[in-house]
């Protein structure tokens, strides 16, 4: 298609949306062969921190309007916690609200939790990204959230979690292991610095009574997917038809469980 004269034709800068065109296009091959995007100004970590933000947005608006005030902001009730997304594994269970084991890592309970958490995935998240791909980074984010909600399950059944640190817990366990398998200077500096991330936030998490059953399931999955993620390049190519299906289910399951919480509000 002659995307030139399409935006031209609408009275846009036909040739710089077509040069906007080929650099997606160039960045979407390098996605399917498993490669990282070397610059873009599309990041899923942006993504995944902006829909943590307008959630938490929706759940403040939602506590101040059935009367909670400055409470919803800085330390929302259960009830609320479990409304916006929380997980309860009674509800799971029994309801078959299987969604909530992805929706409870974009919610979280207060100012305090929520900007902790972004920072960490504003800090860390697009470094991982640019490593490992957009198709890598949503399939770690995923499962990890997954894998730290599933040992909470024999942890704490009956307690409401909600929070994004078993993935991002997940996203240091999985650098630690891979740049440890990379090697070399910058490599290792890479491992040392999340290292220092871990012990800070498991003191962190433990002298503020955080769910450190989440954040060992987090930690423990990432460092496994970090074990086995292909380095090579040559070796990404060739199992990129796998990560990329990995990511598709990944980014389907995550949608549809977002989708299913602002329907459970109807």
């Amino acid at each position: 298609m002659d995307w030139k004269r399409f935006f031209d034709n609408l009275g846009m800068n036909g040739t710089r949306w077509q040069w906007r065109i080929m650099k997606w296009q160039r960045q979407w091959k390098q996605v399917k062969r498993g490669e990282g995007v070397a610059s873009s100004n599309f990041s899923i970590s942006q993504v995944l921190l902006f829909v943590n933000l307008v959630l938490f947005s929706v759940m403040i608006l939602r506590g101040m309007a059935t009367g909670g005030g400055m409470s919803s902001l800085l330390s929302p009730n259960a009830e609320l916690l479990v409304i916006s997304g929380g997980q309860w594994w009674p509800l799971v269970i029994q309801n078959g609200e299987w969604w909530r084991c992805i929706t409870y890592a974009y919610t979280h309970a207060g100012l305090i939790h929520i900007g902790f958490n972004m920072m960490v995935l504003y800090q860390v998240g697009p470094m991982l990204e640019r490593e490992i791909g957009p198709s890598g980074f949503i399939s770690l984010y995923t499962i990890t959230a997954l894998a730290a909600t599933g040992l909470g399950y024999f942890w704490h059944p009956m307690t409401v979690v909600i929070g994004a640190s078993g993935a991002l817990f997940g996203m240091i366990g999985f650098s630690i292991t891979y740049f440890h398998r990379i090697g070399g200077h910058q490599a290792l500096a890479q491992r040392d610095f999340m290292i220092r991330w871990a012990i800070f936030a498991f003191i962190f998490g433990f002298l503020v009574g955080a769910d450190n059953a989440a954040h060992l399931g987090g930690a423990v999955s990432g460092a496994v997917f970090g074990l086995v993620y292909p380095i090579a390049l040559r070796t990404r190519r060739t199992l990129a038809p796998l990560t990329n299906t990995l990511a598709a289910v990944s980014l389907i399951a995550t949608v549809a469980s977002l989708v299913f919480l602002v329907l459970s509000w109807f």
